[in-house]
């Protein structure tokens, strides 16, 4: 299965939605390509729902600290929300879940951004 995305925009903030496997970094050029043009346009706040992510393993969780480092550096944030048990016990294990702000839900999400 492969990595899918959409990125839309709800009150200032880039509402990334993933879709598939995210077991590739080769899988996420166009994805961090896409973010990196929005950071070029000053829209460094960032929301991650990974509700339809079906898998991760650990060259995913290096293009979230990806993105997440970008929109950080460029003073944004990124918040993620609709994790999987999966990948919720591999942010733990990882113990990436101190590092990334986690939400429940894209409303939750948003408001650790405004």
């Amino acid at each position: 299965m492969v990595l899918d995305y959409k990125i839309t925009e709800e009150n200032n903030i880039q509402v990334l939605m993933l879709s598939g496997e995210l077991i590739d970094k080769n899988q996420a050029t166009d994805l961090v390509k896409s973010i990196d043009e929005l950071l070029e346009q000053g829209k460094a706040k960032l929301i991650i729902d990974l509700s339809d992510l079906k898998y991760m393993n650990s060259s995913g969780l290096n293009v979230l600290i990806q993105l997440l480092t970008k929109t950080r550096t460029n003073g944004g944030e990124s918040v993620i929300f609709n994790v999987s048990k999966k990948v919720n016990d591999l942010l733990v294990i990882t113990k990436l879940n101190t590092l990334f702000k986690v939400a429940d839900s894209k409303e939750a999400a948003i408001k650790l951004l405004i």
